[in-house]
């Protein structure tokens, strides 16, 4: 039997009726919650050499603990290089345990290993209660062999919530623990 991630039972626990106290919501499915999170690598380099995508997804994969997917370029861009359909990068989109088990270990493990690190921006709401949070260094998260990678390579995270302002979001996700920089 598997067991509740722990953010998601500190979210029914404490999480749920904070909010809905302070916000007054009249039942506690309009209490804002996360639907999903997205992680996003960008992989310019493929068009010159695939293994550099294989190796991005293989590191995707052991960092999300799900297969990503190839994303492919949509249309042609002559300055760049690309064509339609030429493979331009991956993606995971998490849901569920694993979703909240990922964020527990982004917000407790992955972003403290960020060096200087003061906290994450407070502008990066995108203003229907969605953030996104860049990475420059996939090296933060423990899962990968520092000697195993051959480039760095960065990634962006988008956490979907259900919360319909930015407002009720960052209350959301100050309250999972996300580290807001100080202004």
């Amino acid at each position: 039997m598997a067991t509740t991630p722990r953010m998601l039972d500190q979210y029914r626990k404490e999480i749920l009726p904070d909010l809905s106290r302070q916000f007054q919501y009249k039942t506690p499915m309009a209490v804002p919650r996360l639907r999903k999170i997205v992680i996003n690598m960008g992989v310019g380099e493929a068009k010159e050499n695939i293994k550099i995508l294989d190796a991005a997804m293989e590191e995707l994969a052991s960092i999300t603990g799900q297969r990503p997917a190839m994303t492919r370029a949509r249309k042609s861009i002559a300055n760049f290089k690309i064509r339609a359909g030429m493979p331009v990068g991956c993606c995971v989109t998490l849901r569920g345990s694993r979703m909240y088990e990922f964020l527990d270990r982004l917000i407790s493990i992955a972003l403290p290993r960020v060096r200087d690190f003061k906290g994450v921006s407070e502008k990066s709401f995108d203003g229907r209660g969605n953030y996104t949070l860049g990475i420059t260094d996939q090296l933060i998260f423990p899962e990968l062999a520092t000697g195993k990678v051959e480039k760095i390579k960065g990634m962006n995270i988008t956490i979907v919530t259900t919360a319909r302002t930015d407002s009720e979001s960052r209350a959301l996700l100050q309250a999972l623990g996300v580290p807001f920089r100080k202004p």
